[in-house]
């Protein structure tokens, strides 16, 4: 491609990203730029330029800068020429000889993408690049953080997986690069959605530019590294030779071989990992939720001989799945497994679904959980990214991506998705997915001593190389807790106690718990809330403080122990109308109570959680 009326200018600035001003042959010109990037290398004061003259009279400027001199090259930087010079070349059929046609802009899922091609025998979408940037005589795009590029590579993908043709193609803007890079340091997520295109089947290419004051013209074919162990990110300079050499294998696709042989070796003997049923591993993965293997296992016996199917778990009364969850906590999920239950009954016959999109559907399933039961019980080629994969992959990599973000686990999950499914050999998907828990859970553990020496992707692990796993992974400030001050109230009397029932919403919902007060009252107080109700009050005795935490809150509690006469209320308040009376020797068969009130509870005689043990769960 050509420009017409071309003339030679010095830089002086740039206000913004449109407007620059120019030194035209001693005058100051306004001039229009083409190109919206950061281009600060470039455009320094001093640079000598190009400018192009605009026919249009009307304009506010006469001119458009399109070029400028780096040293001995000359760079285009019109933003518009890559898809002009591309289009050119692509109508030679250099890249394609059998091209039928080529139709510019594109509309394929939510984005325009740049060409649709059709040649002999494959339909073809394309994105162009322009490059602009050189460091060290290497290219590298972008130069400024760019979404839109990350969507684009995206949608390739995905018309990749449809059966179309998928390229991207970079227009180095000028001649002389040793290769091309995607700009790490600048947008790293632009570098791992290439990466994730490359794995997927997107061809990657980049060509330079034969550039000068007035024309483009596409040249010859520039090495794309998009790996680690080439000049992608500068946090990887210095690592080890064994470390390189595995990152060029492609760090994901390395891993499976070494991690399934010490899973085999070294994993633990689980009930649910036995049997793997999807029910099984449906119960056993929310039950596993926030809450340590050792201490699920007695929970997921009693749970599963009281309730063994889909059916019986959809029948059985709330009450009586909240008792069997009792000392668990986040009740939510034991309510969000019975609901999902009575979906698969009514929906899908009975029999738990088989493939994530319908797993989705579900009450209570996310993401991981779907993953989990896909792969574990079905067999099927799905990723599973719980905390302890994210530890790990994060430290493999050394991984910046805060693991508390939604959108690095989703990034996490896109990337072993093209694992799965490019990956000929990964013949045990459900043991791989158990693998990288189990490796995170006992091996590469939180904190800052994992336990390297016994890992076995520690040859393959840039942190440990780098000696920084503990600084992996990165998390962001944890939200501080709300506190809420309460007053608990154990009241009896000879024979009977008093519970309230929970509101069927909110935290612990549908749960009993004992009587209570906001705030922190003095036993005067109490005895003068109890005596307007009715209550004749034998004995009042201050208990322990206690301390609940929740995800969001925490309740600091104190406690009395309170003796009446007899429990027959006559006040009218609504907390007390909504009393029950109840002999402490059924309440730890009969009601759930969550493990909140667990410090007061000895004193209603009442056992609670398996074998009497409380577990301090959070319960929201």
């Amino acid at each position: 491609m050509r420009y017409e009326n071309i003339v030679r200018g010095r830089f002086i600035q740039r206000p913004n990203r449109f407007v620059a001003y120019v030194d035209i042959d001693g005058r100051q010109e306004k001039v229009h730029v083409k190109n919206t990037g950061r281009c600060r290398e470039l455009l320094v004061p001093g640079a000598t330029v190009y400018l192009e003259r605009s026919g249009n009279p009307a304009r506010s400027t006469a001119y458009d800068l399109v070029a400028v001199e780096k040293g001995e090259r000359v760079i285009n930087m019109d933003s518009q020429a890559p898809n002009r010079v591309a289009l050119e070349w692509l109508r030679t059929r250099q890249l394609f000889p059998d091209l039928v046609s080529v139709r510019p802009e594109t509309v394929y899922g939510s984005s325009r993408l740049d060409f649709y091609i059709e040649t002999a025998s494959e339909k073809i979408f394309m994105e162009v690049k322009g490059v602009t940037l050189e460091e060290e005589g290497e290219a590298r795009f972008p130069d400024a953080p760019s979404e839109r590029a990350v969507k684009h590579v995206e949608e390739l993908i995905r018309a990749k997986q449809e059966g179309y043709g998928a390229y991207v193609l970079f227009v180095v803007q000028m001649k002389g690069v040793s290769h091309l890079v995607p700009n790490a340091r600048t947008h790293p997520e632009f570098a791992r959605a290439l990466q994730r295109a490359a794995v997927a089947g997107v061809h990657i290419l980049a060509y330079d530019c034969q550039v000068t004051a007035d024309s483009l013209t596409v040249a010859d074919a520039v090495p794309v590294y998009l790996t680690p162990s080439e000049p992608l990110l500068e946090k990887f300079n210095g690592i080890s030779e064994n470390i390189k050499e595995n990152l060029r294998k492609g760090e994901l696709s390395a891993i499976a071989e070494p991690l399934l042989k010490w899973y085999d070796m070294h994993r633990r003997i689980l009930p649910w990992r036995e049997d793997p049923t999807p029910y099984h591993v449906w119960v056993s993965e929310i039950m596993l939720q926030q809450t340590r293997v050792e201490a699920v296992k007695p929970y997921y016996r009693r749970f599963v001989e009281e309730l063994p199917d889909i059916a019986s778990l959809a029948q059985v009364s709330q009450e009586r799945l909240l008792k069997l969850w009792e000392g668990l906590g986040y009740y939510s999920r034991a309510r969000n497994l019975q609901a999902a239950a009575r979906q698969i009954m009514e929906e899908y016959g009975g029999k738990m679904p088989d493939t994530r999109g319908e797993l989705l559907k579900l009450k209570g399933i996310g993401s991981y959980t779907a993953g989990a039961i896909a792969s574990i019980a079905y067999g099927k080629r799905e990723p599973a990214v719980d905390g302890n994969v994210l530890r790990v992959l994060s430290r493999l990599r050394m991984d910046d991506g805060e693991i508390t973000d939604a959108k690095v686990k989703q990034r996490v999950e896109r990337e072993l998705e093209l694992l799965f499914r490019d990956a000929v050999s990964l013949t045990r998907p459900g043991d791989f997915n158990q693998a990288m828990m189990e490796l995170g859970a006992l091996v590469c553990v939180p904190g800052s001593q994992p336990r390297c020496g016994e890992c076995p992707l520690s040859s393959l692990c840039v942190a440990h190389d780098r000696h920084c796993e503990g600084d992996y992974p990165r998390r962001a400030a944890k939200r501080k807790r709300a506190m809420e001050e309460k007053t608990v109230l154990v009241i009896r009397d000879d024979n009977l106690a008093v519970l309230r029932k929970r509101p069927a919403k909110g935290l612990l919902a549908g749960m009993y718990e004992l009587p209570s007060l906001e705030g922190h009252r003095t036993a005067e107080e109490v005895t003068r809330y109890l005596a307007d109700n009715g209550l004749k009050i034998l004995r009042i005795q201050k208990l322990k403080d206690s301390r609940h935490i929740f995800t969001h809150r925490e309740w600091h509690m104190w406690g009395y122990m309170i003796r009446v006469d007899e429990l027959e209320p006559k006040g009218s308040s609504r907390e007390t109308k909504e009393w029950l009376y109840v002999e402490p020797g059924e309440t730890g068969e009969r009601y759930p109570i969550p493990s909140a009130y667990a410090a007061y509870l000895p004193y209603l005689d009442i056992r609670q959680g398996i074998g009497g043990n409380i577990i301090k769960q959070n319960e929201e």
